[in-house]
């Protein structure tokens, strides 16, 4: 609830504008943003082209009383309110030139959302009055009051009991990513209370934390929590943006996750869902969107940075100033060049992780912050600044290394402190289980931790964020079930999402009652998250794959805030979930899938190895001939767990068991024979994708020399007895 202020009128009608009688002090231009001292606020905000800022309070009938910032230093507009408090919702008028020609547009008739502000209470209703202009002409300024239709920043309290609370900071080779959606994840999960459905309580709820527990993730990367607006094309479509990427007020946690109140009580939920997660030992990484605003190009609606200073936080057209850059495909780009927009980002990913607790971020479109003029440079001046901060250098920090203008496409570019989204891990992957010709070189790189990717960089596997699926796309199930995106449900024709899917449908087009092909997409699934989770690199499996779950051949679930994104967890793959949290273990039973620097082997050549071989299935070592082979669907891999070069805490070589993996990707059951000499006498098999459950130690010994069955679309791991 907002709190009156001191000498506020009352009984007015609602939503009217009243002549200021509070008193305002001069404050400090630091910190930006409102911030509480327990006796009053200090409010701060940055433009460069302002001629006036005005600061507007609004009681619980929305009345406003609104006072001037009365200093203005370096920039920086600034007063101290005595008496305000946590709970007080607030916006900014800003007064100023409107030229957009020139790349200007202040308009004080619009009421502004704190770039820094800590808590939003309320959507944007889709009214005209929202943007500058006139939808039918929009060269004319619009001067109708947008406050009506407007959120608020809300004053928070900073205070919250991190008592016992301790990072987790879990090793990077150590560490399992499961991205999830927090309203998705528990929104239909019947063992969590309805309340809490959908909010930050209900992810730290213990049946949620049972199930991470159980699985045997280290990590949940969480899709964005910022403050998001919900477009008004998906509005007036009776959609919504789920997703999330459409970001407004990056220090603030989005109001609809809490089930506690918007009036700031998001933050405290937010705090102890992160404490909670915490004492499980889960880590909790932010999927964050730096790279665009919701307010869009020219044409989209005034929501804050546009309306307090447009030409600096935004990328403009060098020739053309009205219109912007846009390297994200969503209207405009953050102007990276510009040390007040790389301040408040930076001061953004300080305040998630030294306020909210935070263990890292995963960026957006990464490759947007990473351009200068127009090409991305790796150097960038965001880079640099992340790689000197004490305490952001300490993080987990995840590119997605693309945007989508020219030469956005970046994998393998990104600093020495990064890892990044493996795209190509995906695609080798998929297309080597529906058997689509390719050279098995690429395939064994992705085995191994993409060093062809990372290693000239002085990086180790772990820069390699491996997966399958993610939030874009199909979903694990749908991935083998359908060929073709089924996207009916978004409203535009079957004209967004991926056309190139690398999916295969295992011979018919979704739901079937074939048993012969459901139990091969089974196995495929079984095939996949298996291979995913014994790869060198970060394993990153997408929340609900390992339940079955299916989005009915949606592969841009981005507005299905429904039953099409929300796990059902009353209909799940408990077979599939069993299977996965045992891979799960058995990696983190053997460092030699956890490696933390590459193979001194020659793992492309086969010859004279003694950490990693390659094997024909005729137990023959590959040749060059042999990798040049884009036919060949079968092939065995040797890890040796002898001396692997990841020191323990003694700074001592970890000595771990051998194994010998087995890939088939043929229509057909494949013979492999078992290698002689001295890659091993005596080998049991452990995980057989070919079986619903992973009974991982009741088979008999087998022999060097000895043939093994692998089946048709099956992997098989064997371990040196």
């Amino acid at each position: 609830m907002a709190h009156d202020l001191p000498d506020s009128p009352v009984n007015m009608v609602r939503g009217s504008r009243s002549e200021s009688t509070v008193e305002v002090w001069p404050g400090s231009p630091y910190p930006l943003g409102a911030t509480f001292d327990g006796a009053g606020t200090n409010f701060s905000l940055f433009s460069e082209v302002a001629t006036r800022v005005e600061l507007c309070f609004f009681d619980d009938a929305d009345n406003q009383n609104c006072v001037d910032l009365p200093e203005m230093t370096g920039f920086i507009w600034h007063g101290y309110v005595p008496n305000v408090s946590p709970g007080q919702r607030y916006g900014f008028r800003v007064h100023g030139p409107w030229e957009p020609g020139a790349g200007q547009r202040c308009n004080p008739s619009k009421l502004l959302l704190d770039p820094y502000g800590k808590a939003v209470d309320g959507a944007v209703r889709w009214n005209e009055a929202v943007f500058e202009h006139y939808f039918e002409n929009p060269d004319v300024r619009n001067d109708a009051d947008s406050a009506p239709f407007m959120p608020h920043s809300v004053v928070t309290n900073p205070l919250f009991n991190w008592a016992g609370d301790r990072y987790p900071r879990t090793p990077w080779h150590e560490t399992i990513i499961y991205e999830l959606h927090v309203k998705g994840f528990t929104q239909r999960h019947p063992d969590i209370p309805e309340k809490l459905r959908g909010t930050y309580a209900g992810l730290a709820h213990p049946a949620a934390i049972s199930h991470l527990k159980t699985l045997g993730v280290s990590a949940v990367e969480l899709l964005p929590v910022h403050q998001f607006i919900h477009d008004s094309l998906l509005i007036e479509r009776g959609l919504r943006n789920y997703w999330g990427y459409n970001s407004i007020s990056f220090l603030a946690a989005h109001d609809e996750y809490s089930s506690s109140g918007a009036a700031g009580q998001q933050v405290n939920e937010f705090k102890q869902m992160v404490k909670t997660l915490h004492t499980e030992g889960i880590e909790v990484i932010l999927d964050v969107v730096y790279n665009h605003t919701a307010e869009g190009n020219h044409l989209g609606p005034m929501l804050s940075m546009k309306g307090i200073d447009n030409a600096a936080y935004y990328r403009l057209m060098p020739d053309d100033p009205r219109y912007y850059m846009d390297y994200t495909g969503t209207g405009n780009s953050l102007n990276m060049r510009h040390p007040h927009v790389l301040q408040l980002i930076m001061d953004s990913l300080r305040y998630w992780h030294l306020e909210m607790h935070v263990d890292g971020f995963r960026f957006d479109l990464a490759s947007t912050l990473a351009r200068e003029l127009h090409d991305v440079d790796r150097l960038s001046a965001f880079f640099d600044i992340i790689q000197q901060d004490p305490v952001l250098s300490q993080v987990k920090l995840i590119a997605e290394p693309w945007d989508v203008g020219e030469g956005g496409y970046q994998i393998g570019n990104f600093p020495p402190l990064w890892s990044e989204w493996n795209g190509r891990y995906r695609d080798s992957v998929r297309d080597y289980w529906r058997g689509t010709d390719q050279i098995l070189r690429e395939f064994a790189n992705r085995l191994t931790g993409s060093s062809d990717l990372y290693a000239w960089t002085g990086r180790r596997p772990y820069a390699s964020i491996n997966f399958i699926t993610a939030h874009d796309g199909f979903t694990l199930r749908d991935l083998v079930s359908y060929n073709e995106k089924h996207n009916e449900a978004n409203g535009e024709n079957g004209n967004d999402g991926a056309d190139d899917n690398r999916a295969w449908n295992c011979g018919a087009e979704g739901p079937t009652d074939d048993e012969a092909i459901n139990e091969l997409r089974s196995r495929q699934q079984r095939n996949f998250l298996t291979t995913l989770i014994l790869s060198v690199g970060v394993p990153m499996i997408c929340g609900g794959d390992e339940l079955g779950r299916t989005q009915h051949g949606n592969n841009n679930a981005y507005c299905q805030d429904n039953e099409i994104s929300w796990l059902d967890w009353e209909n799940v793959d408990d077979g599939l979930f069993a299977f996965v949290s045992r891979v799960i273990a058995f990696r983190r039973e053997h460092p030699v899938f956890q490696r933390r620097r590459w193979f001194y082997g020659r793992p492309l050549r086969g010859v004279d190895v003694s950490d990693i071989g390659w094997f024909k299935p005729d137990g023959g070592v590959m040749t060059d001939d042999d990798w040049q082979n884009a036919f060949t669907r079968s092939i065995g891999v040797f890890l040796s767990g002898e001396g692997i070069p990841a020191p323990d805490e003694r700074g001592q070589p970890i000595v771990d068991d051998s194994f010998f993996i087995l890939f088939n990707a043929h229509h057909e059951p494949m013979p492999f024979r078992l290698p002689t000499g001295p890659w091993g006498d005596r080998w049991e098999a452990v995980i057989d994708t070919s079986h619903p459950v992973p009974d991982l130690r009741d088979h008999r010994e087998l022999l060097a020399g000895e043939e093994v069955v692998v089946e048709a679309y099956a992997m098989v791991v064997l371990r040196r007895v």
